[in-house]
């Protein structure tokens, strides 16, 4: 704890020296006010379990352990013991954890003109309904903290002559309400309510409002399913009632892997980085500025009338290449080939539950939304050797589990993604039967869900929802003896689930089916995380289907 308490006097006396020197508002030729952001909520906007020391091994966010000497800085964090900033300072991580606001500040500098500032309150286990609550605060009176925070950091403002103008609240909160019912229930008008009383407090009648969503690839997007569906259901209809509120996906950025089985409820340092380019993106949207597409084919690379063979990929974080950066391959002779847009293989894709979205068809390359990539860069590699037309559609949601995939879903219907994951194939047949060839659909690749083998009744449940996806995609899509590639990584071993023998129950099922052909990726490359693979291992599992579909083909 001494040690931690050192490197955080020393960071932020590193901060206000740097930040010290700096003083944009006096600057020649600075004209535009400073754009103030507000964020505010509980844990997963606090940062908790991440640490500033991790950055670096998340190469898109490398650099963000330092001080942003440009951006100016206000907070008070915490619950009992509170981390202050007691006045402006540059923009650093407090106490060596790692909040949104260091990549959401990177990126609008970058992405957007003018110089911007961040007011951050925020305490863990803190609710809409009582702390955060504007007509009667409770607990840790959250509303009442931030206002004053917010009121003495302008006022710093007005002193120095700094003009400036608020321009988003980022607010990320949700998880506690939904352990009581009234909150829960109620969460949807709190939220209304919370909104309105900042405008007026702020006198800012159309100040912008982000609702992060809260993350379903945490444990709690499991095993407090419902609670969460409700949570969201409030939010959505406050961002669909207001047009100056929006209501931000995060539910496909990285989680933290916890011990035991390796499920957590806090997003960690990857995903508090991707959580702030989230924010950015909205942000950035509702200002105009447009997420960059990858160019759209201008023809397919086929003769005309020549038949097409189609493979789809399917599957949660891992298909999607949650923890694969481009950056860890590209200084490799041999894998940066990898990486190269291959325009004799068209593809689309959806990923993300729909965060990202293919213009129709591209070229074949890397489409992470954080710089990463997934196992179909390696997948096509293998299948060059032949000399057929191949196209790839690739569809994922790294925050769904098994029962998302299902024709019957759960109680969380908006987390459905089946009928979208056939309209999504079907689109992809019909567009190429459209431009004149005749579609072959040769199979779809699904990688099973790695956080379901971390929860007992996920676990148990997941051949036979893996068995009800391909019986109805079959008949939905027309191809009684489509063929499903079903991967499996080494599932969780702990002793909390190791009494399900989920490999031999998912070899059993495909035992009956002879075009259910069940892939042990067992024998990748060793990991350092449970349930999420790194480039070495994605590369490797792409390698693997491929390897499975050619052999029986020959």
């Amino acid at each position: 704890m001494k040690s931690n308490l050192n490197n955080y006097v020393s960071m932020i006396a590193l901060a206000i020296l740097a930040f010290s020197s700096v003083s944009f508002a006096n600057e020649p030729g600075v004209q535009k006010p400073v754009r103030v952001f507000i964020f505010a909520g509980q844990s997963n906007m606090v940062g908790s379990d991440s640490k500033a020391s991790d950055i670096k091994r998340f190469p898109p966010f490398a650099g963000l352990e330092i001080p942003q000497t440009n951006i100016k800085f206000s907070y008070c964090i915490g619950r009992e013991n509170k981390l202050k900033s007691n006045g402006w300072v540059a923009l650093s991580p407090i106490n060596n954890v790692v909040g949104p606001e260091l990549s959401f500040a990177k990126k609008v500098s970058a992405d957007s003109e003018g110089p911007i500032a961040i007011i951050k309150c925020a305490a863990g286990g803190t609710h809409l309904g009582g702390d955060w609550n504007p007509d009667n605060p409770s607990g840790f009176k959250m509303y009442p903290l931030t206002v004053d925070l917010i009121r003495e950091s302008l006022a710093e403002f007005d002193r120095q002559n700094i003009k400036y103008q608020l321009e988003g609240f980022m607010w990320h909160q949700g998880e506690n309400d939904m352990f009581n019912e009234q909150y829960m229930a109620d969460y949807g008008k709190n939220l209304n309510n919370f909104i309105q009383k900042w405008r007026d407090e702020l006198d800012a009648p159309e100040l912008k409002f982000f609702i992060g969503e809260l993350c379903t690839k945490t444990i709690w997007g499991m095993d407090l399913r419902p609670r969460m569906y409700a949570i969201s259901i409030g939010q959505k209809s406050v961002a669909a009632q207001d047009k100056n509120t929006a209501y931000v996906p995060t539910s496909h950025v990285g989680v933290e892997i916890g011990g035991g089985v390796g499920l957590h409820y806090h997003y960690g340092t990857l995903g508090q980085l991707e959580h702030g380019v989230n924010y950015a993106d909205a942000y950035l949207e509702s200002i105009g500025v447009q997420r960059k597409l990858r160019p759209q084919l201008p023809r397919l690379p086929y003769a005309d009338k020549s038949p097409v063979k189609l493979f789809v990929l399917a599957g949660h974080r891992n298909m999607e290449g949650e923890r694969a950066f481009t950056q860890n391959i590209s200084n490799d002779p041999q894998l940066k080939k990898l990486l190269r847009s291959q325009k004799q293989i068209p593809f689309r894709y959806q990923l993300g539950g729909g965060y990202l979205v293919s213009n129709h068809w591209e070229s074949l390359g890397t489409t992470g939304y954080y710089e990463t990539f997934g196992p179909e860069l390696s997948f096509a590699a293998a299948l060059k050797k032949s000399k057929d037309n191949i196209a790839i559609a690739k569809f994922t949601h790294s925050g769904s589990q098994i029962v998302d995939w299902t024709p019957e879903g759960s109680e969380a219907k908006s987390r459905n993604l089946y009928p979208q994951f056939i309209r999504f194939i079907q689109d992809a047949v019909s567009d190429l039967e459209t431009k004149g060839h005749p579609v072959e659909l040769q199979g779809i690749f699904y990688h099973v869900g790695e956080n379901d083998m971390s929860f007992g009744p996920f676990r148990q449940k997941s051949p036979a929802w893996i068995g009800s996806l391909i019986e109805q995609s079959r008949i939905d899509l027309k191809q009684p003896n489509l063929r499903w590639f079903v991967s499996q990584q080494p599932p969780t071993d702990h002793e909390q689930v190791n009494a399900i023998d989920v490999t031999s129950e998912l070899a059993r099922a495909a035992e009956k089916d002879p075009n259910w052909i069940h892939i042990r990726a067992f024998d990748l490359p060793k990991q350092d995380r449970q349930l999420v693979l790194d480039e070495s291992g994605i590369i490797e599992l792409g390698k693997l289907m491929a390897n499975e579909y050619q052999n029986i083909e020959n």
